[in-house]
């Protein structure tokens, strides 16, 4: 499985389930009894890349520690409708309890997965990279970056802390790209890269002169973004070149094909369509003896 924190995961989930709980599942505590225990099967209702199973093991253990919970498939698993994911085993207030939570999560963290091997296959042969962006669910980016990851794509920038990204409102901050990334050179450690957004070609021979170690062609039709790599690679090969602006999937591979190294695509996190999960109860668990 690819690394995530969770050790932070836990202390959301804790807060997400304090979200939901409240002072109590009325519904759950007036109708289910004490004892009662069952067997939760989680099951997709459509096709899909699967993503989240660890953590929907975690909310259930969250829940309830003594829960019981076996994955049946692979994490970042290509899975068929009616495909059984995992089977959760226990306490049935403990299951009910968890479900929601667990659910949601499981099915935005499969939404994105299964967006994102979308434009994964679209780029099949092509050695450009695919990367997310800062358009995500606030309070759940370290999920969401890491469902991109399971769907095959790569990771932009976490935040606003690990790299300087100058965009449009940067530069007309700053006074011009020049002066941005002479000030933010002056201030960051050596180890830290410097990005900048152009829209033309004057920008671009700016942001060049500049010393810029990542130049972002934003929103160029693939014959303008191809002059411009050409431009970039003559002039600095080793500046790595993005391509980003209205990406979808019928229109990933003309991009790629300008020859950018890398391109970012925010729909794979802010507008992608859940993919559809739900856990039924197995009928035949009963009252605890």
């Amino acid at each position: 499985m690819l690394e995530i924190n969770m050790e932070l995961i836990r202390k959301q989930i804790r807060l997400w389930l304090e979200e939901d709980i409240g002072t109590g599942d009325v519904t759950t505590l007036t109708t289910i009894p004490l004892e009662h225990v069952s067997k939760g099967i989680i099951h997709v209702k459509e096709d899909g890349i699967v993503c989240g199973l660890r953590i929907a093991q975690e909310v259930f253990a969250v829940v309830d520690a003594s829960l019981r919970f076996e994955t049946k498939v692979a994490e970042g698993s290509s899975v068929l409708k009616g495909t059984i994911l995992a089977e959760v085993e226990g306490n049935t207030r403990s299951i009910l309890l968890g479900e929601r939570l667990s659910l949601n999560l499981m099915q935005r963290m499969s939404g994105i997965a299964t967006k994102t091997r979308e434009f994964v296959n679209a780029l099949d042969g092509l050695s450009t990279r695919l990367v997310d962006t800062r358009k995500t669910t606030p309070g759940h980016r370290l999920l969401e970056k890491y469902a991109v990851r399971v769907g095959g794509g790569h990771n932009h920038r976490f935040g606003l802390y690990d790299a300087v990204m100058i965009k449009d409102n940067h530069i007309k901050g700053s006074g011009g790209i020049t002066q941005g990334v002479r000030s933010a050179r002056q201030q960051i450690p050596h180890t830290m890269k410097i990005e900048v957004e152009v829209e033309d070609f004057v920008q671009l021979e700016e942001a060049l002169a500049s010393g810029a170690d990542i130049i972002m062609l934003d929103n160029m039709v693939p014959s303008k973004m191809k002059e411009a790599v050409s431009i970039i690679k003559s002039k600095a090969p080793h500046i790595v070149v993005e391509g980003s602006g209205s990406v979808s999937v019928e229109t990933i591979k003309a991009m790629a094909e300008s020859g950018v190294d890398v391109i970012s695509v925010g729909r794979l996190t802010y507008s992608v369509a859940v993919l559809d999960i739900s856990l039924d109860l197995n009928e035949r668990k009963g009252t605890a003896q």
